[in-house]
């Protein structure tokens, strides 16, 4: 069944330069596209799996100027085969209480985004969040879109302390993490919670029969990235080509150099 939107023009735009959030040194451009009206869902899976992410109501993907370090990157669930570090971590939170729940973002939500940005991302563009910017990261979505809270055991039918949030995307093919969250504080930093939230998340893929995990980018040379490249088989998606696996050659190629001005 051919849906709508594939019969009517879309219409692109071009943001200006920004500093590069991955690799320094450099400006990212990003082409991006509104997500509106009854064909959103279906629109947001099209561009998923063409290498767009959403935020808030847009569908982006970078379009930097003699750059195309950033590959998407999924997870194939089927033949994902954790490693023991991985074991040992599902084993460390296998007390966790793991709830899907509204995308209606709470106080306590942003006191632990404060807490994680404070902690991981205190000089980047999120720092200076406010509740309702929040609010808007979280709620304003025209797509099928659900949180997941990890909560420590609660005692007397109340809910235990809060350790992570992950806002996901439901697609026809998978499941896409679009932010993720945590408590990072010295108590917990044995249960390495960001790989526990993607390792949760491939269960669940699993569980629900869906091929793919959705990562978003990455980015050869990033370190923010590299954590990525554990999750394997990961295949990632070039520029005007299909999808395939990341390969230790990819992992090993420096990024490309940065382009003159």
């Amino acid at each position: 069944m051919t849906h709508p939107f594939l019969q009517k023009q879309l219409r692109f735009f071009l943001t200006a330069p920004a500093p590069c959030p991955y690799l320094p040194g450099r400006e990212e451009r990003k082409v991006f596209t509104h997500l509106q009206g009854p064909d959103s869902e279906a629109l947001n899976d099209v561009l998923t799996q063409a290498g767009f992410r959403r935020s808030q109501t847009i569908a982006y993907r970078p379009a930097c100027e003699g750059c195309d370090a950033c590959q998407s990157a999924r997870i194939r669930v089927t033949d994902f085969v954790p490693s023991a570090s991985m074991r040992r971590t599902l084993a460390r939170n296998r007390d966790l209480v793991a709830e899907p729940v509204a995308a209606v973002t709470t106080r306590e939500h942003y006191a632990l985004l404060q807490r994680y940005l404070d902690s991981r991302h205190k000089d980047g563009g999120m720092a200076d969040m406010s509740f309702f910017d929040t609010v808007a990261m979280i709620e304003e979505t025209s797509v099928n879109t659900h949180m997941v809270e990890y909560r420590l055991p609660g005692e007397n039918n109340t809910p235990g302390q809060l350790l992570a949030v992950a806002l996901v995307d439901g697609l026809s093919d998978g499941l896409s993490l679009v932010y993720s969250f945590f408590d990072t504080d010295a108590a917990h930093k044995r249960r390495s919670l960001g790989s526990y939230i993607i390792l949760q998340h491939i269960e669940a893929a699993r569980t629900r029969h869906l091929p793919y995990v959705y990562l978003g980018y990455w980015v050869p040379g990033s370190d923010k990235m590299a954590y990525k490249a554990r999750f394997k088989p990961l295949e990632i998606l070039q520029k005007h080509a299909d999808w395939r696996d990341l390969t230790e050659a990819d992992e090993n190629q420096p990024p490309p150099p940065i382009p003159k001005r």
